[in-house]
């Protein structure tokens, strides 16, 4: 460092911004490969819950009501609201 409080750059020590970086072409990393075999039954699992889902939210109540009483309607008063499903 000077005396009139600047620094010199040849006596500036290595910072990140000038750390080394290997030049060359990048390298992707891999990219795992799944096969549809190993999907299908996680894809199946989420279809039957989304397919509940919206059973329970959109039709569970009236003459298709499969559990007794408002409780179910109840739970999901706002969901049908939110959804656009008409409840009364």
């Amino acid at each position: 460092m000077t005396n009139d409080g600047t620094r010199d750059p040849a006596e500036r020590p290595d910072h990140m911004s000038e750390a080394l970086v290997a030049r060359g072409a990048p390298v992707a990393p891999p990219v795992p490969v799944v096969s549809p075999r190993e999907i299908l039954p996680y894809a199946l699992l989420a279809g039957v819950l989304l397919m509940l889902l919206i059973y329970f939210v959109g039709a569970e109540e009236g003459a298709t009501s499969l559990i007794g009483g408002q409780a179910v309607h109840e739970w999901a008063h706002d969901a049908r609201h939110l959804l656009g499903f008409p409840c009364h």
